[in-house]
């Protein structure tokens, strides 16, 4: 599934739309958000977070790897991996203590926690299309598909 994001406005609505794929469902997820410096991971995180019913700033965790969130009925863990020097350093930050079967875990630069983090659920890759972005989703797994195609209905709603 592509999603052309001509503007952060764009942007913020795409993350308001991911929000609403979990309305409903209880399950965990993680889902990876790849792309060049710059192309909106953290802005879709931040959107997505604040519409899944976060009050407050969004920061993001650049420095800290993993902001976790209480949200109604669930947690939510940001992390951004792009400065983590070795992938065993998710172990001395709890990456085991994230329960699979109920947080949902949204993960920036997911490459570099390769072989400690737990499987994708959903990709999505950001990229520079012109003056703005463009966004490629792909299911990785029977729970990513089940997302993705409550998504797709989302979207072709509007």
């Amino acid at each position: 599934m592509n999603i052309e994001l001509v503007t952060p406005a764009a942007t913020d609505r795409f993350g308001r739309r991911l929000a609403q794929v979990f309305e409903g469902y209880a399950g965990g997820a993680v889902i990876t958000l790849a792309g060049e410096l710059g192309a909106g991971k953290t802005a879709l995180a931040r959107a997505t977070i604040q519409a899944l019913g976060h009050v407050g700033p969004v920061v993001s965790p650049s420095y800290t790897l993993i902001e976790s969130y209480e949200l109604p009925g669930r947690r939510l863990h940001h992390l951004d991996l792009y400065r983590l020097a070795d992938p065993e350093e998710l172990e001395f930050l709890g990456i085991r203590d994230i329960c699979l079967d109920s947080d949902l875990v949204l993960v920036e630069w997911a490459d570099r926690g390769a072989g400690f983090l737990p499987a994708t659920d959903l990709a999505i890759t950001l990229e520079y299309l012109g003056s703005g972005r463009s966004a490629h989703l792909e299911a990785c797994s029977a729970t990513g598909r089940r997302l993705l195609a409550k998504l797709h209905d989302l979207t072709s709603c509007t």
